[in-house]
């Protein structure tokens, strides 16, 4: 009964997505599932802490890493304040816990050299695979977007005329993102030859497969990582690097970090700072170079 209720209360109330909505529910349902193996109990809403840190010690065991567990303790941690919330529970049993130590990943962003070489050295054909993955990667680097929400965009996201894209982020909130003319050259191509597809599924959707249903998250990631494993030798390559390197070469070249804030889609600026650490680098340099005292 609460466990619909607490879902009823993310989508409407905190205006969730459906992925994470479905984030939250198998999150439950693990420890769910837990405390039925372990506990026979058939309900999570009265538990005590040491049985939560049981099953702490359980996903450690499995191999899952301390950022994971985080996430599914937040999960759980947010059910509980909902059950207070309502008057459902008089004490949260993880009122006192602790998040578990994460080492903070550094993510090393593509450099302008290879975002040339992806995109102007490697040869793209002008068949609808190679238009559509070449778009792709332009999206990803001219507008910062997230990869689930380049999936999810739709035919009417465009607007050539005021060369905007609406982009749906986390949370349902729109943002609207401004298009670079070779950015617009390359979807006007895209759509031209789109039209060509036999048989599309997903009518309404931007990004197909060249089977017409709607393109998926992994191959996606495929692409990218296909693209950028010949213009860079860097081990990880993914739409989130692409999104990075949007934000750091913003940031080096004097872009407000309000404006790029704005233009990720963030909700706080904390979100955005974790992207200047380069820029500093780059002013670091300038510093040094530019001013009268430095070489004192």
């Amino acid at each position: 009964m609460y466990l619909q209720a607490f879902t009823d209360y993310l989508l409407l109330e905190k205006n969730y997505s459906a992925l994470t909505l479905k984030a939250y529910q198998n999150d439950l349902t693990d420890f769910s599932d837990f405390m039925f193996s372990q506990y026979q109990s058939q309900s999570i809403n009265k538990v005590n802490y040491s049985q939560i840190r049981s099953w702490i010690v359980l996903l450690v065991e499995n191999g899952l890493t301390n950022r994971s567990i985080n996430r599914k303790i937040s999960s759980l941690n947010s059910y509980y304040k909902f059950l207070l919330k309502i008057d459902a529970i008089k004490i949260n049993p993880l009122s006192k816990h602790k998040a578990l130590k994460t080492s903070k990943k550094i993510q090393i962003p593509f450099s302008e050299a290879e975002i040339t070489t992806a995109l102007d050295d490697l040869n793209f054909n002008d068949d609808f695979e190679s238009i559509r993955n070449k778009l792709i990667v332009e999206l990803f680097y001219s507008t910062g977007i997230r990869r689930i929400e380049l999936v999810e965009l739709k035919l009417t996201s465009i607007d050539l005329q005021n060369k905007t894209l609406k982009v749906l982020g986390k949370r349902n909130k729109e943002r609207i993102v401004p298009l670079l003319n070779s950015v617009i050259e390359t979807i006007t191509q895209y759509l031209k030859i789109r039209l060509e597809l036999n048989n599309i599924t997903h009518h309404e959707t931007l990004f197909l497969t060249k089977k017409g249903v709607k393109i998926y998250e992994t191959l996606v990631y495929r692409i990218i990582n296909d693209y950028f494993s010949r213009a860079s030798t860097k081990v990880k390559k993914s739409p989130h690097i692409l999104r990075h390197s949007f934000a750091t070469h913003m940031l080096n070249q004097g872009a407000d970090l309000n404006a790029v804030k704005e233009l990720l889609g963030h909700s706080s600026l904390a979100a955005t700072q974790v992207y200047t650490h380069n820029s500093i680098a780059e002013l670091k340099k300038v510093h040094i170079k530019a001013h009268p005292r430095s070489k004192k």
